[in-house]
């Protein structure tokens, strides 16, 4: 598998304060198996979807318990000076970079507005091994920014996306790509909807074959509903929290409903 060009979405993982119980949980919503905890590695954990890496799971590490959260991590070819680019436009660096053995190396940053993601300098491990059609894959992601254009200033400067904006009127949405390539992220504005005290995020998708079978397996576990399901022209999608507190989101891609918008190019 090919290193994915700079900025690209190419890795996911979480801290839970129970992994067994979130690798039960994953395992049943998205049929994930997983490896052996590394113990080298804070028992980093790794996840597959039929036999392909996936994401991976991790034990807080001291002082970082709390709620737990998807990371989702972007890809670079020199993550000190992507860190650099960070600093130079406003973001903060919350892990220096640093290496991970022969795996590769990283760093955790926010955004201006307050997103939090990493960055990964693939060595050994070049992130996700999974298509994004596969069941259990990653399949996308949206940056949900209370600051909207602090993002859309940000992230294009710092791994040169350019803009799409989704023409409809009931919600400010805005597709990343490099040059004409998707790279499966988008960027939401939160509205008032949202309660206050939920901070912006990078919400994750992972593909499944039946998106109302993964939310009665997730809700039956004790995951919570958060958002549909409800069909578009994208797929059949749910937003989701695990029993721990993590938000996913779970999409049947190959289930649409609907016409595609309009797109309009804004760089």
């Amino acid at each position: 598998m090919a290193v994915p060009p700079e900025g690209t979405p190419c890795w996911a993982d979480a801290m839970f304060g129970d992994v067994e119980g979130a690798k039960r949980f994953y395992g049943e919503v998205l049929g994930w198996t997983f490896g052996e905890e590394s113990s080298e590695y804070g028992n980093y954990t790794q996840a597959y979807a039929n036999g392909k890496a996936a994401a991976a799971v991790v034990p807080p590490m001291p002082g970082q318990e709390g709620m737990s959260q998807w990371c989702l991590y972007f890809a670079s070819s020199d993550v000190a000076a992507t860190a650099a680019k960070i600093r130079e436009n406003g973001g903060a660096i919350l892990m220096e970079p640093m290496e991970v053995g022969e795996f590769g190396s990283m760093c955790l940053a926010r955004d201006p507005g307050g997103v939090v993601f990493g960055v990964w300098q693939a060595g050994t491990h070049e992130g996700f091994d999974t298509a994004m059609d596969d069941p259990g894959a990653f399949c996308w992601a949206e940056i949900f920014a209370r600051e909207p254009e602090k993002s859309d200033t940000f992230f294009p400067a710092v791994f040169g996306y350019r803009q799409q904006r989704l023409e409809d009127d009931g919600i400010d949405f805005r597709l990343y790509t490099l040059g004409k390539e998707t790279i499966a992220l988008g960027r939401m504005k939160m509205t008032d909807d949202f309660p206050q005290d939920i901070p912006p995020w990078i919400n994750v998708y992972f593909n499944v074959p039946d998106c109302d079978d993964a939310v009665a397996r997730a809700t039956k576990l004790g995951g919570v509903l958060r958002f549909g399901p409800m069909s578009s022209p994208f797929g059949r999608f749910a937003a989701l929290s695990d029993p721990q507190g993590a938000n996913f989101s779970v999409i049947d891609t190959g289930t649409t409903e609907g016409e595609m918008p309009e797109i309009t190019d804004l760089s």
